[in-house]
């Protein structure tokens, strides 16, 4: 259990950073703790993390990063947390219930069931 609450929090991480990038070229813990509303060392903790598996960088300003294999790890579960919501939104759930619970599923879904949905809402 412990170890997908560590990989739930790491893609949260990983998801927010590309968000955020979007939107800015400077991205910084800070920001990332802001969108996630979390506690500054809980943030500083979560950013070592991902620097030592090689998915961000952070520069001596502390402008965050993503590596090649941080970006395609968090455009998997953007991919995944878009399909979803879009699944259960076609199903008449609200977009409201389709953000929350999307977002929640995103961490646990299989591949398998992930590739069903995408059929299920491209039809």
């Amino acid at each position: 259990m412990a170890r997908r609450k560590n990989r739930e929090s790491e893609e949260m991480y990983l998801e927010a950073i590309l968000l955020l990038r979007k939107n800015s070229s400077n991205v910084r813990s800070v920001d990332v703790m802001s969108e996630l509303g979390l506690a500054k060392s809980s943030t500083s903790r979560g950013m070592h993390l991902l620097i030592d598996k090689g998915y961000i960088t952070m520069d001596e300003s502390g402008v965050i990063e993503l590596t090649a294999e941080g970006k395609k790890r968090a455009e998997g579960v953007y991919e995944r947390h878009c399909v979803l919501k879009a699944a259960i939104m076609k199903l008449g759930g609200s977009e409201e219930l389709a953000e929350r619970d999307g977002c929640r599923i995103e961490h646990v879904v299989s591949d398998e069931l992930l590739e069903l949905l995408k059929k299920f809402v491209a039809e």
